[in-house]
């Protein structure tokens, strides 16, 4: 049996509790509000991780459109260009809104904000806070805002596991707890659940993010969009930590180089060189480890003694592994570390199901395109958690029937997942990779074991992968090299995916036999 919380029907429901979500509730506010959080209040979230900070256009010689102009050329023609320029139009009213939340941001000694450069931006437009640990101190000001309102109820220990439906508006949300199932009606719920990065052996993201809220929202129907683009950052720490450690862009902004075992700086060609896109640099480490060689970071001399001071929190990492990062080269690879697909909303962080907002890195609005311009996925969590937040705060709650009978859905665990999403959907893929993949996960969505929810969201990546015929931003084929001259973004319902998967399937099946 699962127990119905009465007492806070027809609340808000935010699910995750990251930068996104977190922003959501404080811009309901005084709108009664819950959030459903896995693990404690801000903890298991990526934005707690992310070492690099906000990109906002607020130096003097900077402007929105020079901002938009880096963010398109990234994208790689699959960004929404008015989409984009107006969530970069509102950078410098979130980090106003960030700081009013209680966030101290880094200033110089006139007292102006501090601002660094990270790959393919044309100028320094990245705020930070407390140096590389942005992500950290953001996060933690907000969880301590977030706790004085009073408006704000706070669920911790509670996972998502559906979305309950009156016809085809959202009707709750059923959650698993230690102490059983528990149901909360609502017409408004909003997912803010991060990224994929658990369905993968090389990972930056908290391992178990393999994608909760695209699961949910595709079983609720919602349409999902451009689930093929998963960014590889190139610089994880290569070590035997799991997840891997992050050596932020920010390193070689300041001026560190990449090296090969044979101490030749292999990306010194390439226009953009260390800076270059991630897609660009992540592809040419691959192809350096592929040919069974190493890569390593080098910032003795860019940075020196001062990499303390200026990295915290990857110099301690780095001599967690046994790496002085002053006078050693830092060993390297790419490791995913964001997902530019995910929901498809519009630009309020409206999903296709009525009475349910999508938010962050679960989303996907058409700001990043085919590959994310640094330091803008905070950027875009912050304003569309604000976007989100007004726009549910003029929508009255429905009065909604909760389905008599609600499935009892098991844990999710993504261990059965991670090698086939490993081995077939990497940093290269082709058609024999990804119709492999399709072919091993399809069985594990049928079921209703615990694998089924990861395997569901990495079949989306399959199917999504397999129709793009062409080499774009993070999806990179070798069977497919070339970029096609019109090519577009694409939604799809988990329905059409599913047809897709299976009719792949079964041809593939009947040309073997």
């Amino acid at each position: 049996m699962s127990e119905i919380l009465e007492g806070l029907r027809d609340r808000v429901v935010i699910v995750g509790s990251g930068l996104a979500g977190l922003m959501a509730a404080l811009t309901l506010a005084p709108e009664p509000t819950v959030i459903v959080t896995r693990a404690a209040l801000g903890g298991e979230t990526s934005s707690a991780w992310a070492q690099g900070g906000i990109a906002a256009s607020i130096g003097k010689d900077d402007s929105a459109a020079l901002h938009l102009a880096d963010t398109l050329a990234a994208g790689d023609g699959l960004c929404d260009a008015k989409v984009a320029a107006r969530i970069l139009a509102e950078a410098p009213a979130a980090i106003a809104a960030l700081e009013r939340a209680g966030v101290a941001f880094d200033r110089d000694s006139e007292g102006e904000l501090s601002l660094g450069l990270e790959a393919a931006h044309s100028l320094r437009r990245i705020v930070h806070a407390k140096g590389d640990g942005s992500g950290a101190a953001i996060v933690r000001a907000l969880v301590d805002a977030a706790v004085r309102t009073p408006s704000i109820t706070i669920l911790e220990g509670y996972e998502a596991r559906r979305l309950l439906l009156d016809g085809e508006r959202i009707a709750g949300l059923l959650c698993a707890t230690d102490k059983g199932i528990v149901i909360l009606p609502s017409s408004r719920v909003v997912l803010a659940t991060g990224g994929v990065g658990g369905l993968y052996d090389a990972t930056t993201n908290p391992a178990g993010n393999f994608g909760q809220g695209i699961a949910l929202a595709a079983r609720a129907g919602a349409l999902v969009a451009d689930m093929e683009f998963v960014q590889f950052h190139p610089t994880a720490l290569d070590s035997r930590r799991w997840p891997l450690a992050l050596v932020s862009e920010a390193v070689r902004g300041e001026g560190a180089t990449l090296l090969n075992e044979r101490s030749e700086r292999f990306m010194a060609g390439v226009e953009g060189a260390e800076l270059a896109p991630r897609d660009v640099v992540a592809r040419a480490i691959s192809a350096e480890i592929a040919r069974g060689g190493r890569v390593y970071l080098d910032a003795r001399q860019a940075l020196g003694d001062s990499f303390t001071r200026r990295f915290p929190v990857i110099d301690a990492l780095c001599r967690e592994a046994g790496v002085d990062p002053s006078q050693n080269l830092i060993p390297v690879r790419p490791a995913v570390h964001y997902h530019m697909g995910g929901v498809a909303t519009d630009e309020q962080g409206r999903s296709s199901v009525s009475g349910l907002w999508v938010i962050g890195e679960a989303a996907s609005t058409g700001l990043h395109g085919a590959n994310r311009l640094a330091s803008n996925s905070l950027l875009e969590a912050a304003v569309m958690g604000i976007r989100a937040g007004r726009d549910i705060a003029g929508i009255v709650a429905n009065r909604v029937k909760l389905p008599q009978q609600q499935v009892n859905v098991a844990a999710p665990d993504a261990s059965l997942v991670r090698p086939i999403v490993s081995s077939h959907l990497g940093v290269l893929r082709n058609a024999g990779s990804i119709h492999g993949a399709i072919a091993a996960l399809l069985p594990l969505v049928d079921g209703d074991g615990p694998a089924a929810d990861p395997a569901l969201v990495a079949l989306l990546i399959a199917v999504f992968a397999s129709l793009r015929t062409e080499s774009r931003g993070a999806h990179a084929r070798t069977d497919f090299p070339l970029k096609l001259p019109d090519s577009q973004r694409r939604c799809m319902s988990l329905s059409d995916a599913l047809s897709i998967a299976s009719s792949m399937t079964f041809n593939s099946l009947a040309r073997s036999a």
